[in-house]
């Protein structure tokens, strides 16, 4: 068993196992929360074809002759193979013309070619050889000439003077615009891994009515809804939970709170399925809420709308931003960024990284496109007392914004109706 299907398996297996514990939850309706599950078919060799086809067009048009992305979000995105960065380079080089070549260790290669869903080359090294050499040599052979060979922004310093040590001659670029380009336009079959995603994590916020106790602290609520996520289908549930004036720090403090009678609990938590992340923030009151939690939890629904609202065909991503903030200014925040306020952007891109561009920030002049992905969570924090934040994602469609999972409209159902 490869050190890959091992971890595949031990996920599975914990999720079949979390899934006997969650498979009978059921909704304030009686229905079945598994039933809220949209499934979603995993990506097909043939749609990452056509992303690589997208890809090397653009490179044409920019005069790049090839673009080199180590292991991680876009090496699955454009070729299929799920591996983790270590002192060992994997790579897949993506030429303007042509099959793809994939660098790694002459012992991963039997994990590599597995993965591979779209025709290529894998070149190997040995632990004493310099795999940079490999790289040189693959982009000579490619006769760049004149060309700029494109450099993804998250590869590592060690990958990209290694290869300037070898071949000094090369001409780098950042490869950010043209991978954006094509990783921030959502296909229909991504939308759909989005929505199982989302769909997974509002189900089990939903789960969790009623099981918060006084004296729990954030990793406790964080470990049920942890199995929650698995036990729904969800993978790598991610994110935390803040109580009472820890809610007011959007992520968190090192000193653990603990639950009681009035205590605000802002959870944040995702997962993902088929490499594709849900990213959903709910916010609670143990007991009663006061008239102070009530109405900030309203301001906050108002600026979710407001963002939604500006979010329109062709508007620029920064001018969502801008109009929740002015909002908030209105009601006595800020100014800007400052707090209490919104001290963070209204929203972030997300796909296969759960922060990744576009960012709906002061200042961003992409303008919004169908197909685009975003968080709306315009969250308000007052120092010293608490913070609220819903966050819930949407995406572009022809006709405008549309909700992944709707967001709650009262403290009353904090997880929906």
């Amino acid at each position: 068993m490869t050190h890959l299907n091992r971890r595949a398996f031990l996920t599975a297996s914990a999720t079949a196992a979390a899934g006997t514990l969650f498979s009978g939850s059921v909704s304030a309706k009686g229905a079945p929360l598994a039933d809220r599950i949209r499934r979603a078919k995993p990506i097909t060799p043939a749609e990452r074809q056509q992303r690589l086809a997208r890809l090397q067009a653009l490179m044409r048009q920019n005069g790049i002759a090839a673009a080199i992305v180590e292991a991680g979000a876009s090496l699955f995105y454009f070729t299929g193979i799920n591996w983790w960065r270590s002192e060992r380079l994997t790579a897949a080089l993506l030429p303007a013309e042509g099959d793809i070549c994939v660098v790694t260790p002459e012992f991963e290669e039997p994990s590599i070619r597995e993965m591979l869903s779209v025709p290529g080359e894998v070149r190997i090294w040995n632990e004493h050889q310099n795999p940079h050499q490999l790289v040189a040599d693959w982009i000579s052979e490619q006769k760049p000439g004149d060309r700029a060979i494109a450099i993804e922004d998250t590869v590592r310093f060690f990958a990209v003077d290694g290869l300037r040590k070898v071949l000094p001659s090369v001409d780098l670029v950042s490869a950010e615009p043209v991978i954006t380009a094509c990783r921030m336009i959502k296909t229909a079959p991504e939308l759909a891994l989005m929505q199982e995603a989302a769909d997974i994590v509002d189900a089990a916020y939903r789960s969790m009515a009623g099981k918060f106790e006084a004296g729990m602290e954030g990793k406790d609520v964080f470990a049920l809804m942890s199995a929650a996520i698995a036990g729904f289908g969800g993978a790598n549930p991610s994110g935390g939970v803040q109580i009472n004036e820890g809610s007011a720090l959007p992520h968190g403090s090192k000193y653990p709170e603990k639950i009681r009678e009035g205590s605000v609990i802002l959870m944040d938590c995702g997962c993902r399925v088929d490499g594709y992340y849900a990213d959903i923030s709910r916010t609670l009151v143990f007991g009663e809420p006061d008239k102070r939690q009530r109405d900030v939890f309203r301001q906050v629904r108002q600026g979710m709308e407001t963002a939604m609202m500006a979010a329109q065909l062709g508007t620029e991503a920064g001018k969502v931003d801008d109009a929740v903030r002015a909002l908030y200014e209105s009601m006595g925040y800020g100014p800007g960024y400052a707090t209490p306020g919104l001290p963070h952007r209204t929203g972030h891109g997300i796909g296969l990284d759960i922060h990744e561009p576009v960012n709906l920030v002061h200042g961003e002049k992409t303008p919004l496109q169908p197909g685009m992905c975003f968080s709306n969570e315009p969250g308000l924090y007052i120092p010293g007392a608490f913070g609220v934040r819903i966050e819930d994602c949407f995406y572009m469609t022809g006709l405008g914004p549309k909700y992944f999972t709707q967001p709650p409209n009262s403290l009353d159902a904090p997880f929906g109706n």
